[in-house]
């Protein structure tokens, strides 16, 4: 660690530093940065690119009674590491360790927690607007990604800005990448501001403009740096129509012209958008080369970037394999993805359909109603959200889906816990926000083939339907040539048994098996079923199975509250049934990052728990183990 970054405990101790020990301790900071995440993984690319920036806003501003607002918040690395929690970094996104985003419970200087995109102009105008009636006079600073700028809630915060307050500072991080590269027109009317030949033209002006906010020592800074100068542009005309006086854009990595740019900034009473250009990546050539990759990573080498070599596919690029083969028959079949097409598998849908491709941006809503009006003239769309993003259009699918009964399939990866991203990113509600959409289908394959047969299937559903899938490995079965399309809410007998029957959904069918086997070494039998169907649930085989065992078990990678294992309690209820169930799911409760498997045993999602719980109702039914003599 560099000797003047050990010096910083506290936002204080940068305002002491002159520009050439700022400048070196930028470069600290990112050798830190580039170092401690080979170990821990975590999202380098974005955090490489604000070093200067962060650093400006906190030599400028005084947190925690300024606040800064981060879209996303995966770009507060460096805030987090001026603020205290240096000596702590290297726990970052462990189990028991720092959030790799803003946790208002891990500091007071994170003033607002977030982990999706398209929140921090609504959020810094609430903070603004209740100063402004409480009669403070703190500032309020919101930091959002050009990405952000592609999500509705930005547009619906913009339209309300400049009739709301007089003090609020938006700076628009511009980096033309979000995990994938930004498309649509806000991307384009961004590059236009950015190569305007008036560049060319701009040196005078600029000046002009650097001394009028920020005096002679912004002046000197200009004669320094020409570039910087020629940054500097006219007023942006979509950002005045909503109210906002317009700077910009400026170097963002130009420490000196942005301390000077924030100094006026912080005395303007008109709400204002900062334009910083930034580069993703900055300070490391693999994330420069590979942007897409060192977004949001795992371990890697951090000589050469390199990371494991890939092993089992995901179940990501399992789904993408399985809809591209399923294009290649079917020309009504479209996929649709919300920024997210690496993360979702599409990327490898793209090359064999790219005119059956489209990435909407940051828009999950839109995405969905997008896929509704394709739907209504004889497409079937295949959109492919993660299920945590897919909460932000639940509207749209009940509305403008549902309602209409449009043949909409949403593809959701990472359901279930997703690790090391915690709660923003856990997809663990689905099957709650769902399950009570009439005419909805939902879906839970136990491996990669069988998510195949659902996807067929749902290409022959005349409704909405709805396929949940983990992050990660898929379970490596070998695959048939051909899906075959499952019968609508039935389920899968994988063995049967007459005193427990174990529903296992999805891959949580391991645990059905491992508890079955446990129980088989007590003398007991076991039935252990693939429910592959949440809705409609396998009613049937469920009265089947109540009329003989003493309990049912449910395992899932879900709340239980709402979920699979309420959908069986339901049905017996419904059935005239009084078997008990033991449900095995998350609690009614905020999951924190961490290790999969650790999280499961800490919240009691284990064949122990499940075995623990069935005794009181196994008692009469346990016989004693044959021996060999």
């Amino acid at each position: 660690m560099g000797s003047l970054l050990e010096t910083i405990h506290s936002p204080a101790d940068l305002k002491r530093l002159d520009p050439d020990e700022m400048t070196a301790l930028a470069a600290e900071i990112r050798a830190f940065l580039i170092q401690t995440l080979s170990k821990t993984g975590g999202h380098l690319g974005p955090n490489l690119g604000v070093v200067e920036l962060t650093l400006a806003l906190h030599t400028v501003f005084d947190t925690p009674a300024d606040r800064f607002v981060f879209d996303v918040s995966h770009q507060a690395y460096i805030h987090k590491i001026l603020t205290g929690r240096l000596d702590r970094f290297e726990t970052i996104r462990q189990p028991g360790g720092l959030n790799g985003f803003m946790l208002r419970t891990e500091s007071e200087h994170d003033s607002y927690g977030a982990g999706h995109a398209g929140t921090a102009l609504s959020a810094a105008l609430g903070m603004a607007v209740a100063r402004d009636l409480a009669g403070g006079r703190e500032n309020v600073i919101a930091v959002a990604g050009d990405a952000a700028f592609t999500n509705g809630i930005s547009f619906e915060a913009l339209n309300n800005i400049a009739e709301q307050t007089r003090r609020l500072i938006i700076v628009l991080n511009d980096n033309e990448w979000s995990i994938d590269r930004n498309v649509g027109a806000i991307a384009r009317y961004f590059t236009r501001i950015v190569t305007n030949e008036r560049y060319n033209r701009l040196h005078d002006s600029a000046k002009r403009i650097v001394e009028k906010i920020g005096g002679k020592t912004a002046v000197e800074v200009v004669r320094r740096a020409e570039e910087a100068a020629k940054s500097m542009l006219w007023p942006s005309i979509m950002f005045e129509e909503f109210g906002l006086t317009y700077y910009g854009p400026i170097d963002g990595h130009n420490l000196p012209l942005l301390i000077e740019t924030f100094k006026f900034l912080k005395t303007e009473n008109r709400p204002v958008l900062l334009h910083v250009l930034t580069q993703k990546g900055r300070g490391f050539q693999p994330a420069l080369d590979g942007q897409k990759k060192f977004h949001g990573l795992g371990p890697y080498d951090p000589e050469t970037g390199l990371t494991k070599p890939a092993g089992v596919p995901t179940y990501a690029e399992a789904f993408a394999t399985s809809l591209a083969k399923l294009a290649d028959k079917d020309e009504r079949v479209v996929a649709i993805t919300a920024a997210m097409p690496n993360g979702t598998g599409l990327d490898l849908f793209r090359p064999h359909h790219p005119k059956r491709y489209f990435d909407v941006g940051i828009a999950e809503e839109h995405a969905v109603i997008f896929a509704a009006g394709m739907a209504t003239r004889g497409f079937r769309p295949y959109c492919a959200i993660y299920s945590t993003f897919l909460q932000r259009a639940f509207d749209p699918i009940v509305h403008d889906v549902a309602l209409q009964k449009l043949p909409v399939v949403f593809c959701m990866d990472r359901a279930g816990l997703s690790g090391d991203d915690g709660p923003t990113h856990h997809g663990l509600f689905d099957i709650s926000y769902l399950r009570g959409v009439p005419d909805m289908v939902l879906m839970a394959p136990k491996d990669e083939d069988e998510l195949a047969d659902m996807m067929a299937t749902a290409l022959t559903i005349d409704g909405p339907s709805a396929i949940r899938y983990p992050r990660g490995a898929v379970a490596d079965v070998q695959c048939k040539p051909e899906p075959q399309v499952l019968p609508i809410g039935k389920a899968e007998v994988l063995s049967d048994g007459s005193d427990v029957a174990i529903l296992g959904l999805g891959p949580m069918t391991a645990y059905a098996r491992e508890l079955a086997d446990r129980l088989q070494r007590d003398g007991l039998s076991a039935a252990v079923i693939n429910p592959r169907f949440v809705k409609p649930i396998d009613r049937e085989l469920i009265a089947q199975y109540a009329r003989r065992v003493a309990a049912f078990v449910t395992f899932e990678d879900h709340v239980k509250m709402g979920g699979f294992g309420s959908a069986v309690l339901e049905a017996l209820q419904e059935l005239g049934c009084s078997v008990p169930v033991v449900r095995i799911g998350w609690p009614d409760h905020f999951i924190e990052h961490g290790k999969i498997e650790s999280l499961r045993a800490k919240y009691g999602l284990t064949v122990d728990e499940a075995y623990n719980q069935l005794q009181p109702f196994l008692r009469s039914r346990k016989r004693p183990t044959l021996v060999a003599s």
